[in-house]
């Protein structure tokens, strides 16, 4: 009996962990939901796909540059402080992001949301894991894991919803109650967290430089996609300015070893090189798709945006499903073969729909995306997981800063480049069902491609079943 009471959670610290899992809600919720309502926002900003996209992507690129500052301010300063900040500014961007009066305010204003994102989840963890100690970690990060799970399954229906019954505005406008009540809750139930390190730097040449070198890259690519091709005088500009932002990064890099933001000497490990790879592949690859899919029900088989929402649930329930089966796979046969298995589930949940129309059943749609749902489920996990392997401590909090950083560019590369060469395929044919159709067919196929990719990067991951082999012959 008293081995039960001393492994009980104390309520003390769960109405603190409920608490910060509480200020995730909004911004895990407002990540899904803006998907779904991308047509509502081509209509209203009169914009095509290609534009209309950064709205995702800028967010994106926000909530990864903001990652390594979120570590900083809570080294510099009180940890609550640092979350009610977070908070109101979140708060902010998502008033101005409803009050958008065109597309340019919206992509600025979705910037400042992304950041405060971005600021929000890494802050949730590291406030848990000093609250908690190592003992009731585990427990208490299942908690902390439900709006991560939730948020692809309910986003999409909420923001389907408020869409539909009263307009695109409300799906930032409902943020507003949320963080209002979370910051209240904050404020009265969570206690301070003094700071580590009042005197901590921050790296901020090197986030500015892989900022701006995504950007480019992304502009770049997108413009050659839009245009058909590389010779244009844009696209090779951007990429210009791309190449150069990485030479000055590596130059800065060798030269800072000890405080550049990501250090070069990680890649002196083949899982964190490897699992570097397979997250920026799998952000495009498997995230991309997630921008296509509500558009493809919409527009293809011109559902409305309930039943496109609705759609979407086996997706999450799939990705809820694997959810607690990939850690243990993990343990026993290492991350290589789970990735690799994984990929090859996510490509017969995706390569089908290189081939749906309008005219396909939605039984046999739902199939497909809780099969595509469990695989893309087990890449991410695996591959921020096996990023660590072999690393020493002092290195362990650079390569999490460069793994968040990474997944976060892939998916922004992911929603841009897919996004425009299905506006690209769409320009140069006849406007009509049967193109459209093949547009975002073709953005479906060369997501399959690129998820094939990731094959190469995850054969350099652990897998335990070769180790184990290689270890019995030499006890043989």
């Amino acid at each position: 009996m008293a081995a039960k009471e001393e492994d009980k959670i104390p309520r003390s610290l769960l109405t603190i962990a409920i608490v910060l899992v509480l200020g995730a809600i909004a911004p895990m919720l407002d990540g899904t939901m803006v998907n779904i309502a991308l047509n509502d926002f081509s209509t209203a900003f009169h914009a095509s796909l290609d534009h209309i996209q950064w709205i995702v992507t800028g967010y994106v690129l926000a909530t990864g540059i903001a990652v390594p500052i979120s570590g900083w301010l809570i080294q510099r300063f009180d940890g609550k402080k640092v979350y009610i900040a977070a908070q109101l500014i979140f708060l902010i961007g998502s008033i101005t992001s409803g009050l958008s009066w065109n597309l340019a305010s919206m992509i600025i204003f979705r910037l400042i949301q992304g950041f405060s994102a971005g600021l929000i989840i890494p802050l949730l963890t590291t406030l848990l894991i000093q609250v908690a100690g190592q003992e009731r970690l585990g427990r208490l990060m299942s908690i902390v894991g439900m709006p991560i799970v939730l948020g692809p399954i309910l986003g999409p229906v909420i923001g389907g919803v408020l869409v539909d019954y009263l307009s695109w505005h409300w799906i930032f406008f409902v943020n507003v109650p949320i963080v209002i009540i979370t910051l209240y809750f904050i404020y009265k139930k969570l206690p301070s967290f003094p700071p580590a390190n009042q005197h901590a730097k921050l790296d901020w040449f090197g986030i500015l430089t892989l900022g701006g070198m995504s950007v480019s890259f992304i502009y770049g690519i997108s413009a050659a996609a839009q245009m058909a091709g590389f010779n244009n005088t844009e696209t090779i500009t951007y990429i210009i300015v791309g190449a150069l932002l990485t030479i000055i990064y590596v130059i800065y890099a060798l030269r800072n070893e000890k405080s550049v933001i990501v250090p070069l000497n990680l890649f002196k490990h083949k899982s964190f090189t490897a699992a570097f790879c397979g997250l920026f592949l799998a952000g495009i690859g498997t995230n991309g798709p997630m921008l296509l899919l509500p558009l493809f029900f919409q527009n293809v088989r011109h559902d409305s945006i309930i039943v496109a929402a609705l759609s979407l649930i086996p997706q999450g329930v799939g990705m809820l499903l694997v959810r607690p089966l990939i850690g243990k796979l993990i343990d026993r046969i290492g991350a290589s073969i789970v990735v690799i298995i994984s990929i090859a589930i996510s490509l017969i949940g995706t390569i089908p729909f290189i081939w749906v129309d309008q005219s396909t059943n939605y039984w046999i749609l739902a199939l497909i995306l809780l099969v595509r749902g469990i695989g893309v489920g087990g890449v991410a996990i695996p591959l921020m997981s096996d990023a660590y392997t072999g690393l020493a401590k002092v290195q362990i909090p650079q390569a999490s800063v460069g793994t968040r950083i990474i997944q976060n560019i892939g998916g922004a590369f992911g929603s841009a480049v897919l996004a425009t060469l299905v506006v690209s395929q769409m320009n140069h044919a006849t406007p009509d069902v049967s193109h459209l159709t093949s547009a975002y067919q073709f953005g479906f196929l060369t997501a399959s491609i690129l998820m094939v990719l990731m094959i190469v990067p995850a054969l350099f991951l652990t897998n335990k079943l070769t180790s184990k082999a290689r270890a019995k012959q030499k006890g043989n």
